[in-house]
């Protein structure tokens, strides 16, 4: 049985395939801004969803 942790705390495991170019080039910045891989991606999600949500309007439909 897992141990009750807080819904923010937990994190969800994804398999992620990137090209070795792109890699490269997140490996680089995650160095500069000293973070690892998995830490810049996820920086990078976070920033990108809250502009998503600041920016969204309820009549602004993209699908």
């Amino acid at each position: 049985m897992e141990p009750h942790t807080p819904k923010e705390k937990s994190k969800k495991q994804v398999p992620l395939r990137l090209s070795s170019a792109l890699y490269a080039e997140l490996a680089a910045w995650a160095e500069d801004e000293f973070r690892s891989v998995n830490g810049q991606i996820e920086y990078l999600l976070t920033e990108c969803v809250k502009y998503r949500k600041k920016h969204s309007s309820k009549g602004d439909d993209r699908s």
